[in-house]
């Protein structure tokens, strides 16, 4: 599964750029700091267990397409199951104060969505990658010109727009509760800017030809 774990720390780099880099951004944007440590923590706790998720969803499709399986619903089904157990070890074993009562009806859909991406762009990177073959050159093959940033910024895009339903339920203290509008519409239009640039650079990195 070497095809497997390269995917999944090119994956984890990524996602770790983006809350950093959303962070910042936030630290900049919204002057309030009160509400900051509770957007770090949220952040924090989500990065994590969507690395793992990511993860699993990544090996899924190098195996399936390996061994001639379909991608189908039955497997989307078990990896949204999967998701919730990684959500509940998370949640569990995370030292923060928030409670994250999380609403599944409006989580699926949107973890559907980004588990089909990757999904697709996993079976469709393994059937061009051979073991001898460099990663940057299947990944030139499979997503050319401007197709690998708009993957990238898809799976970003809908990673933003989960942490603003998990942010939307997160049990807030008294004092934020009238903030929580504002907070999240800040969060969201946040990340979703920092999803076009950073797509766009790692694009480009993973694109541009390594110097001799």
């Amino acid at each position: 599964m070497h095809r497997a774990r390269l995917l999944a720390e090119l994956n984890r780099q990524l996602l770790e750029a983006y809350s950093r880099r959303t962070t910042a951004a936030l630290r900049a944007r919204l002057p309030l700091p009160v509400v900051l440590p509770w957007l770090d923590q949220l952040l924090l706790i989500n990065v994590a267990k969507e690395v793992r998720k990511d993860a699993h969803v990544i090996g899924r499709a190098v195996r399936m397409t390996k061994a001639g399986q379909p991608i189908d619903d039955a497997l989307v089904a078990a990896l949204l199951q999967t998701a919730r157990e990684i959500d509940r070890d998370f949640l569990a074993s995370a030292r923060s104060p928030l409670q994250i009562p999380i609403r599944y009806e409006a989580v699926n859909p949107v973890r559907t969505q980004r588990i089909h991406r990757l999904l697709d762009a996993g079976s469709r990177l393994s059937r061009a990658w051979s073991p001898r073959r460099k990663l940057r050159d299947a990944l030139a093959e499979t997503f050319p010109e401007a197709e690998l940033e708009c993957l990238l910024f898809d799976l970003l895009r809908l990673y933003a727009r989960e942490t603003q339903v998990l942010g939307e339920a997160v049990r807030m203290p008294a004092l934020l509760s009238p903030l929580r509008r504002r907070v999240l519409a800040g969060l969201y239009e946040t990340m979703e800017k920092t999803a076009q640039t950073l797509s766009r650079e790692a694009a480009g990195r993973i694109k541009r030809p390594k110097r001799s």
